[in-house]
């Protein structure tokens, strides 16, 4: 390598500036080294930032309202309900549309299983509503029936409705060949626009999902109810084009005064008479954007109502009881698992090693055994019929008449949990009372320390580390617990992770599942960042 160039730089023995080729090595090393840990991170990724993310979003998702009603909340935009009064006509049109192509998506029940987090009996409404609506265009579709078989009939709706470059592709169209999109007719479109536009999506459900052609299937009914109320509005007079006989008849059928009709209100309050209520209608409107609080809401036990931000019915309010109780009885846990860890990790760090390792091997025992196993066992021990009871009923401790209930409470789950996550406690102090020098316990001594002057002044403060590392460890294990708070815990012994499990598994509400999951992850990091403040993470050890 030159010492110099021209200009007075360093160089590197190829002739770059010593500063760029130092640099470049810096990126290589750099790059080899996020090389060796590139699956360690993408592991990470996929496995615990994604899934975070994950319940983050669907805790404020709420597209399935706009996305199966969109003409029924672009209606209800304008809608003001808070005297009690329906919306217009126009509003029920458009929902009559909207689930009936939810109901043919079987998307209908999803819609109502989610308006039913948020007004109860929303769910069976809209599963009735799917089935009932039919009734209108049945009504519509027998009347055109019996005026000229034709509109029963796949081809004549077909040929009046398509384009005739698609109805010519149609026809030749070949059983497991891809079929042509179905392509309305422009004349039609601008005649009829509400029939052009329901019989559009028929026909491409009918392509696409049935795998079927359009030429052979008869319409569904709501394209009837379409073409009555296109024709009701529309002057087909001038109409030449196919199936043009067929038309101008039903249009003089639509205008003579014993053509039977029903309106859109009727026709929901008579498939249910919920709907007449406008609450649901306020809902709808209320959860129509993409992104709701609504979750995070009932989180915390309050609800946005047509009337605003409210708390739920005091019959309803769970979830601030689970979180207080799921906070008080994790903490008890955590210090119930300090008292009975210290003393056994003094005692295996103070032991020989061929002892303590043989103690050891009983404290990692319970690891070899399955959770759901120890859970069960502390259900037959804690029992009023169990051993505990069956031995102090021996030792006439407790009169035969009067067990103990130890289990189905707080209690049970105090005991069983604090059983389960005590290595977990453990195993932190000992790795850091290890390593406690004796010589200071004995110089303290040597100096006329007492024995208890000599603990509390000289090795409880060195083992703080220990007991602080095994109490976060223990804490948050606690709060995330929910096998064993269901099998031994009853009604009053749960935790919030186990309605958050019910609503995963369950009830499938998993919009209320993620957002008490984020709650509960904020009031971890929230202890955390209090603790760090407080104790000072970075005096937390592990041992060293």
């Amino acid at each position: 390598m030159s010492d110099a160039s021209t200009n007075g730089k360093m160089l590197a023995a190829d002739g770059t500036p010593l500063k760029r080729s130092l640099a470049r090595a810096l990126r290589r090393q750099k790059l080899r080294a996020l090389m060796l840990i590139a699956p360690l991170l993408l592991f990470v990724l996929l496995t615990f930032i994604v899934p975070i993310g994950d319940m983050l979003w669907r805790s404020v998702e709420n597209q399935i309202v706009s996305e199966t009603l969109p003409r029924t909340t672009e209606a209800l935009k304008d809608y003001d309900g808070s005297d009690g009064s329906l919306p217009s006509e126009k509003v029920f049109e458009a929902a009559y549309y909207d689930i009936f192509i939810a109901a043919e998506n079987k998307l209908h029940t999803r819609l109502g299983s989610r308006l039913n987090y948020e007004m109860t009996g929303a769910s069976s409404m809209f599963r009735k509503s799917g089935r009932g609506l039919e009734d209108l265009g049945e009504l519509y579709q027998d009347q055109f029936t019996d005026l000229d078989k034709d509109w029963d009939k796949g081809e004549p709706w077909a040929e009046l409705m398509g384009d005739p470059a698609w109805l010519e592709e149609q026809r030749a169209w070949q059983k497991g060949a891809d079929q042509p999109p179905f392509q309305v007719s422009g004349e039609i479109e601008a005649l009829l626009p509400r029939t052009a536009e329901q019989y559009t999506v028929f026909a491409r459900f009918t392509q696409t999902e049935d795998d079927k052609s359009p030429l052979r299937e008869e319409p569904w009914s709501a394209v009837y109810t379409a073409l009555y109320q296109d024709l009701a509005e529309a002057d087909v007079s001038g109409y030449t084009g196919p199936r043009a006989d067929m038309l101008k008849a039903a249009d003089a059928l639509v205008a003579s005064p014993d053509f039977e009709t029903m309106s859109f209100q009727e026709t929901f309050e008579e498939t249910d008479k919920d709907w007449g209520n406008a609450e649901i209608w306020r809902t709808i409107q209320i959860f129509s954007p993409k992104l709701t609080s609504g979750y995070y809401l009932n989180a915390v036990d309050m609800q946005n109502t047509p009337d605003g931000v409210g708390l739920r019915d005091e019959s309803q309010r769970i979830y601030g009881l689970l979180f207080k109780r799921t906070m008080f009885m994790s903490l008890v846990i955590t210090f119930s698992c300090i008292l009975l860890a210290y003393p056994i990790a003094y005692l295996l760090s103070n032991l020989p090693a061929r002892t303590a390792n043989l103690l050891m091997i009983l404290v990692l025992l319970p690891f070899w055994t399955s959770l759901l196993v120890r859970t069960s066992a502390w259900k037959v021990m804690l029992q009023q019929q169990g051993v505990i009871n069956d031995v102090l009923v021996w030792l006439g401790l407790v009169d035969d008449a009067n067990r103990l209930i130890m289990m189905n409470n707080q209690f049970g789950t105090i005991v069983a949990m604090t059983h389960i996550l005590l290595p977990f406690m453990i195993l932190p102090m000992y790795s850091v009372m290890s390593t406690i020098p004796p010589t200071y316990v004995r110089a303290a001594k040597s100096l006329g320390a007492t024995n208890w002057t000599t603990f509390w002044r000289v090795y409880f403060p060195q083992s703080v580390p220990g007991i602080g590392a095994g109490s976060i460890l223990v804490f948050i294990l606690a709060i995330g617990y929910y096998i064993t708070p269901a099998i031994v815990g009853g009604t009053t012994g749960t935790f919030i992770s186990n309605r958050i499990a019910y609503h995963i598994s369950s009830s499938l509400n998993w919009g209320l599942a993620a957002a008490l999951g984020a709650i509960l992850l904020v009031v971890v990091l929230a202890l955390y960042w209090a603790y760090d403040k407080i104790v000072g993470i970075d005096n937390v050890k592990l041992g060293g």
